[in-house]
């Protein structure tokens, strides 16, 4: 996208594709783009009122995650599809921090969210092994984050380490299984 151009609505996929590959001011306003896109969901799809809760730290949440898995986007499909399947896992994360448990309706969202089948020929018994392959810590939380579905607190609280402590563990397990698959053939 060009200095100075303003994206159109279908622009999203195509701001994130030159943040990708490098153009931080595009990076800068996809995140914008999807902040206020994300807002939107979390206000009109989540109970207003929670205690403790509020919707600007779970967009915060969501945009973390989605720097932090930006390399599991498949830069030939539509971004919004992943993007708000990261807002419901981080919104269920939300309300199970808070005991809560809630449906989240993304049916405005379903005609883009096409589940296709899964060709990477991963079994579970593959995904344990290439974990297996990490150190210690990293191993821990990517087996109970990634695996076993358990929350960074409830991982920090299980391991006996912060939340912060587990993200760091978490994104580096990650960023050294994604260079294990690149070295493989």
């Amino acid at each position: 996208m060009k200095s100075g151009e303003k994206p159109g609505r279908g622009d999203l996929a195509q701001l994130f594709r030159s943040a990708l590959a490098g153009n931080e001011d595009d990076y800068r306003r996809f995140l914008e783009r999807a902040a206020a896109s994300l807002r939107g969901f979390c206000r009109s799809r989540l109970p207003p009122g929670l205690p403790g809760f509020d919707a600007e730290d779970l967009v915060q949440e969501i945009l973390m995650a989605v720097h932090a898995k930006r390399h599991t986007w498949k830069t030939d499909e539509p971004v919004e599809p992943w993007l708000f399947a990261i807002a419901r896992y981080k919104a269920i994360d939300a309300f199970r921090k808070h005991g809560r448990r809630i449906e989240v309706d993304i049916s405005d969202h379903a005609n883009t969210m096409a589940v296709l089948p899964d060709e990477s020929g991963l079994r579970e018994s593959d995904m344990r092994r290439s974990v297996d392959a990490l150190d210690g810590r990293s191993r821990e939380v990517v087996t109970a984050i990634s695996i076993d579905g358990h929350s960074i607190d409830e991982t920090a609280a299980k391991l006996k380490i912060t939340p912060g402590a587990v993200r760091i563990a978490f994104h580096r397990g990650l960023k050294a299984l994604a260079e294990l698959r690149e070295r493989k053939p």
